[in-house]
């Protein structure tokens, strides 16, 4: 962070007070001893301008700090853009620097628009990212650390799996984070980067941000969750640093009153039990926790335990019974010679991997034709049956068509080819790019069914001639509003799912309900049936794409409809078939 700042409007107000006060007596000449006073007032105008000559000297050397780093971090990033920015610390620091550091350069040579730089920052400073970007970014570093269960200090010093552009944060990094944790009232997250911040400063780097600063967000983070021994063992310290800071001595005395009201209210709580006569037991052994089975535990730590790998795994039986082949489709002529490589990822719901099956050249056009057009995916809201955005998906997509690239078409064709599945009814291919820690909560591909009540009905009758009152609820099931209706093409059966990168880390399409977790791999597809052969939905296919950890993710999908398919898929006559 910069920390000069600019002083050239106070000396030109000292050369225009000293200027006007010398035009008021134009007669100097008249007068040696008037004169002289001209000697002393040439003297402070000497001295302040070799201020100001020091000043922009300290300006320009800071300016040529910035510049050479600034040169040297982007001959490295831009050797490999999307490498560099798949390291989540990167991506938190270019938008830390463009959204508030670049604004106090600006502020810095202000003065200075001989070359032109000022006015072109000013015009770019209109395309930079904002607030919400900055925000954004330190948020994804904070799911990030929770699904991962990495601790601050990893984050850090840029220990993370398989990252190629090693990047350390700064206390002034650390205090960023920690502060937009504490603005969205998240004290927990605001403690572990206060104390990382405060963990730096104690190991001697250098910072703008003081340690006193520091420990008074750290001692009321503490507080706010309910630990205030700790939080005054913090607090007492922040006042040996500055015995004058009034809100930390008046925490003290509120922390010690708090803490002997407990200490009084434990010590009358044992003397009641003391006086009914009763005793503490001796502590039984402690049986070991039993195992809480996975299907008990909630979605969401299912979710993350699939995404770092844990979770459900497939039996030594059923995993036999997962092959792989040489697939042609029941002798499509297409690959009937040069049969595809496909191979089982998971038995229930069904899910294939196909190997090799889309060329690093159509990677790169599908890449060059999406970039112009990416934008903040949506989701359908199930209360409207709208688009929306959402923070639980954060990545942008964007939509290619068929007749806009013979290859888009070639590839419609290649997953027609594979499936067996009518194309002309299967929405657009879709192409999208995570962000930082880009993700995709649980959800699923196909529109749901939900009961809706239109009344109830009464029939009274006699069993062995007592009178029995039977009360029917009439509770349809509709779809969701308008889900798909737009087009009449029927609820999503499938979804094929291109691999357009590999994910060095994090990054994989989890299934939490049966513990199924696909990982990334350049090049390759997975395909599943969403419905069943009788138009059911399978819950079991209920799936989410994991934050990536580091790496920089493209993925391209096609949701095949129901639409077109009735003799390429015949219906089933039972629920599950």
């Amino acid at each position: 962070m910069l920390s000069f700042r600019m002083e050239l409007p106070c000396w030109c107000l000292l050369l225009l007070s000293c200027l006007q006060s010398l035009s008021a007596h134009n007669d100097f000449f008249t007068s040696i001893g008037q004169m002289t006073d001209l000697l002393y007032t040439e003297k402070d105008l000497v001295t302040s301008l070799k201020d100001y000559i020091k000043a922009e000297e300290n300006k320009l050397e800071q300016v040529k700090k910035w510049a050479d780093k600034l040169d040297s971090l982007s001959a490295t990033a831009t050797q490999d853009p999307e490498g560099f920015l798949g390291h989540p610390v990167n991506a938190f620091k270019l938008m830390k620097r463009l959204n508030t550091e670049w604004g106090d350069l600006e502020s810095l040579v202000l003065s200075d628009t001989t070359d032109g730089f000022i006015s072109n920052l000013t015009i770019q400073r209109q395309y930079f990212p904002t607030d919400e970007d900055q925000t954004g970014a330190a948020k994804a570093l904070l799911r990030l650390q929770d699904t991962y269960r990495l601790d601050a200090n990893t984050i850090s010093t840029g220990n993370l799996p398989g990252v190629k552009h090693k990047s350390k944060m700064t206390v002034e990094d650390c205090y960023e984070l920690g502060k937009i944790a504490y603005s969205e009232v998240d004290y927990y997250h605001t403690e572990l980067w206060m104390a990382q911040a405060l963990k730096q400063l104690d190991e001697g780097e250098e910072s703008t941000i003081d340690k006193v600063t520091v420990l008074d967000y750290l001692s009321y983070s503490i507080y706010q969750q309910g630990e205030i021994e700790r939080a005054l063992v913090y607090t007492k310290r922040l006042l040996e640093l500055d015995p004058e800071h009034q809100r930390a001595k008046g925490n003290v005395k509120y922390f010690e009153f708090q803490l002997e009201k407990q200490k009084k209210a434990a010590e009358e709580k044992a003397e009641k039990e003391k006086q009914r006569g009763k005793r503490e037991t001796p502590e039984k052994t402690k049986k070991p926790k039993k195992k809480v089975p996975n299907t008990l535990l909630p979605e969401r730590k299912k979710y993350e335990m699939l995404c770092r790998g844990e979770g459900n795994k497939l039996t030594p039986r059923r995993q036999s019974r997962l092959f792989c082949r040489y697939y042609d489709n029941n002798r499509n002529p297409k690959y009937i010679l040069a049969p595809a490589k496909q191979q089982d990822e998971w038995d229930r719901p069904y899910i294939v991997r196909y190997l090799d099956i889309i060329s690093d050249k159509e990677i790169e056009r599908i890449k060059q034709l999406a970039k112009p057009r990416l934008r903040r995916a949506t989701v359908h809201d199930p209360q409207t049956g709208k688009l929306t955005t959402a923070q639980y998906r954060v990545s942008k997509s964007a939509w290619l068509t068929g007749y806009e690239d013979p290859m888009i078409e070639t590839i419609n064709q290649r997953i027609e080819d594979l499936t067996g599945l009518e194309m002309d009814t299967a929405e657009e291919l879709q192409v999208a790019n995570y962000g930082v820690g880009g993700q995709y909560e649980p959800h699923f591909d196909f529109g749901r069914v939900r009961p809706v009540s239109l009344g109830s009905f009464q029939i009274d009758m006699c069993v062995n001639d007592r009178p029995l009152q039977l009360i029917f609820s009439l509770s349809p099931q509709k779809d969701e509003p308008d889900a798909f209706k737009e087009l009449g093409t029927g609820n999503r059966i499938a979804t094929w799912l291109f691999y357009m990168s590999d994910v060095a880390a994090g990054g994989a399409t989890v299934f939490p309900d049966v513990g199924a977790a696909v990982w990334p791999q350049k090049g390759t597809a997975v395909f599943w049936y969403n419905l069943f052969a009788s138009g059911e939905g399978d819950y079991s296919t209920r799936h989410a794409a994991c934050p990536v950890l580091v790496g920089n993710k493209w993925v391209s999908n096609k949701w095949i409809h129901e639409r077109g398919q009735e003799w390429r898929r015949p219906c089933g006559l039972n629920e599950t078939d």
